[in-house]
């Protein structure tokens, strides 16, 4: 068949993938969706080598299937690696990512995108929702979709990884990046048979806890990935997650994203294996269980006017009166982590109240709702006085969480672009106005 006749149905299915594919063909799904699931042989590691034996970003399996949307099949293709990774602690992990090849063939330039799924259900990754898995939490990286599109109808090689590894470490930044970075290395890898290479430049982009994968991996890509580093042409992201424990009291009592609370508390804890749940009431323990396998659509709205003081006890009212949380928040703040070398851009809201966060904490400020823009300015000053002057930061003054990623999203894309076609990055170095303190959490003495 002639490459333009493939070419041009290619395209047309990747525009559907964005609007959404026609409910007829939901008779379709059921066969093919059922293969997605926990008990998927594909997600385990079963060689008879030491995982530990293979090189971060080692291809372990692979397999080529249909691109799912909402669990119908799409005529896109994609390619689905087992590769080796490093958990939150540093040890061997085994982690998936998919691959959606460029319709034009082009093997040059890719695009990673980090998803912002945001659950502490492994089921709910994107990979499974490629494959066909159909879950409530699965739904957000199908609506991902339409900020997929773009990037193929655009000729990129698009790379979708499994930002929280396979036990769902939600809000585990550095873990995320190391999963991020080490997926572009088994997709550019040869014997991924990805359509790229080791001379494949690549781009780095994501929003909310897409941007958590973006940032840590753009971050921590000099040392733990500098194959992959010398060929990243950038990062841009928008709703930034920066310092969790400023987030933490940002959000407490508000009426919409106080149940990240529980989820951020159980995610870290879950990636660095400590007990916080001995620490919590018996009403904390009850959220507490009710979420360990629960999405983001589990937590939005579900409990308004929550607090850590109302999921603690008593003698722990202060959250900094646990040792353990204070370790675990300070090796995830962004602040203390080093500073990118490529070109950045980063978006923030600042409309918060719009989506019920009505707080201002003294030191912390206000935000989109649930990151706080304070801090995303402070690590943006941070890079500009730590060597890194090609970062351009925007806020969004009247614009909240949800809505600032429609109007950052076409934006990115154009960065993207440019960055691509070799132009000069923009800086806003100098520009940026005065943020919050990074400074690591202290431990205190109680209540």
């Amino acid at each position: 068949m002639p490459r333009k006749s493939v070419r041009l149905p290619a395209a047309a299915v990747v525009t559907a993938l964005a609007a959404g594919i026609a409910p007829a063909a939901t008779a379709e799904a059921a066969p093919e969706a059922a293969a997605a699931t926990a008990k998927d042989p594909f997600y385990r590691y079963d060689g008879g080598k030491p995982l530990s034996s293979y090189r971060p970003g080692d291809v372990l399996k692979k397999r080529t299937l249909t691109y799912h949307v909402v669990g119908i099949p799409t005529p896109v293709k994609a390619i689905q690696l087992l590769y080796r990774s490093t958990d939150a602690l540093g040890r061997p992990a085994a982690n998936v990512t998919t691959v959606v090849r460029s319709i034009k063939g082009d093997s040059t330039k890719a695009v990673s995108y980090q998803s912002f799924y945001d659950s502490l259900n492994p089921e709910d990754a994107p990979s499974r929702a490629i494959a066909g898995d159909v879950r409530l939490g699965g739904l957000i990286a199908n609506a991902e979709n339409i900020f997929l599109a773009p990037l193929l109808l655009q000729g990129y090689n698009v790379i979708i990884p499994d930002t929280e590894g396979q036990r769902a470490d939600f809000a585990a930044g550095p873990e995320y990046g190391a999963n991020t970075l080490d997926s572009i290395r088994a997709s550019t890898r040869a014997e991924a048979g990805a359509g790229m290479d080791a001379a494949t430049r690549v781009g780095l982009i994501g929003y909310s806890g897409g941007a958590i994968a973006t940032n840590w991996a753009a971050a921590r890509a000099p040392e733990y990935a500098p194959d992959v580093n010398k060929r990243l042409v950038g990062f841009t992201e928008g709703g930034l997650l920066v310092a969790p424990a400023h987030n933490l009291k940002y959000v407490s009592g508000s009426l919409v994203w106080s149940g990240v609370i529980p989820m951020a508390i159980i995610g870290v804890a879950r990636s660095y294996d400590i007990d916080l749940k001995k620490y919590m009431s018996p009403y904390g323990v009850e959220v507490y269980e009710k979420l360990e396998d629960g999405s983001l659509l589990d937590a939005l709205g579900r409990y308004p006017g929550l607090t850590w003081k109302k999921l603690a006890k008593p003698e722990y009212a202060d959250p900094n009166s646990v040792p353990e949380f204070v370790t675990a928040v300070n090796k995830v703040n962004l602040g203390s982590a080093a500073t990118p070398t490529v070109p950045g851009h980063i978006a923030q809201g600042v409309g918060g109240v719009i989506e019920g966060t009505l707080g201002n904490p003294e030191g912390i400020g206000r935000g989109d709702g649930v990151m706080v823009a304070g801090d995303v300015r402070a690590l943006a000053r941070q890079y500009c006085a730590t060597g890194n002057d090609s970062i351009r930061y925007q806020q969004y003054g009247l614009l909240s969480h949800v809505p600032s990623a429609a109007v950052w999203a076409p934006g990115a894309l154009g960065w993207l672009n440019d960055r691509f076609a070799g132009k000069k990055a923009p800086s806003d170095c100098g520009r940026i106005p005065a943020g919050n303190s990074l400074e690591p959490e202290r431990p205190t003495s109680g209540s």
